[in-house]
């Protein structure tokens, strides 16, 4: 995976939400190059929200690697998908890319069931999809603001857990995507940082909501992490030092997340349910 170091990335910004990883500089290592696979999810299938770049890209991949045909979810950033789709075909796997709003719950049933009907079974379900718009006051983030950033990180958990759960047999895992502001907070993201302390709940109660038909539940709360959210999301002086006060001296890039979803998707860790993985560049949370 990569290594540390103080590389920090130049200022930039970019003028949408969600970001693309093609306007990036540099890209984000995203690729799992380096990652060693050991047949882990042979024969599985997945479907990741947010797969089209960031750590649902990397994930993605990883997954593939390991041996699981994998569905993509995203709004409508086609390229980017496009990119992440011919990299899990790289590795002998079959992808489908899906375009879509996952705060609709009419099309968070309709991804499943695209998902399904292409990869003929689901296994393995990744929530990761998110987003965050950056207020200095609690006055100024709007109603819309709040319904939308809580509609996409965490209503629609709920819309399309539901609608795979008629699907996930024994033995499936659900991963989540927090964060460490679930832990801390942030006084700049108040609605994402709560929106992520409900993801830490939803997956704390689920898991125990599932324990009878042995399906895991878990969680990764990751830290600072150099993605497409990160430039469409903050200004470009606010980039140029993200994620230099970790360990690392730098953010994580999402290849040095996706291992943590790789562990929790495969039979490593049975025993792990209403558990949530840090890797977050060294900030202790939680005591």
């Amino acid at each position: 995976m990569a290594s540390g170091g103080s590389d920090h990335h130049p200022a930039q910004e970019q003028d949408r939400q969600p970001g693309l990883r093609s306007k990036m500089q540099p890209k984000p290592r995203s690729d799992m190059r380096n990652y060693r696979a050991a047949g882990k999810l042979e024969g599985r299938t997945a479907l990741i929200t947010g797969g089209d770049s960031g750590i649902g890209r990397a994930v993605a991949i990883g997954f593939a690697k390991e041996g699981a045909d994998v569905a993509i979810v995203y709004l409508n950033e086609h390229e980017d998908a496009e990119s992440t789709k011919a990299l899990v075909e790289e590795q002998g796997r079959r992808c489908i890319a899906i375009a879509g709003d996952i705060g609709d719950e009419a099309f968070c049933r309709d991804a499943v069931a695209r998902a399904v009907e292409a990869l003929g079974k689901l296994d393995l379900l990744v929530n990761n999809a998110a987003e965050q718009h950056p207020q200095d006051r609690l006055e100024d983030i709007g109603a819309e603001q709040l319904e939308r950033t809580f509609r996409t990180n965490i209503l629609a958990m709920f819309h399309i857990t539901k609608a795979a759960l008629a699907h996930l047999p024994t033995g499936a895992a659900i991963i989540n995507s927090t964060s460490v502001t679930a832990y801390r907070g942030s006084p700049h993201l108040i609605d994402y940082a709560a929106t992520k302390g409900a993801i830490v709940a939803f997956t704390r109660s689920l898991a125990g909501n599932l324990k009878e038909r042995r399906i895991r539940v878990n969680a990764v709360a990751p830290g600072p992490v150099w993605t497409p959210l990160i430039p469409a999301s903050f200004p470009a002086e606010h980039v140029a030092h993200f994620g230099e006060n970790t360990f690392l001296g730098r953010p994580a890039e999402p290849d040095d997340i996706a291992p943590s979803y790789i562990f929790l998707a495969s039979d490593d860790a049975i025993c792990m349910t209403g558990q949530v993985l840090h890797p977050n560049g060294g900030e202790i949370v939680g005591g």
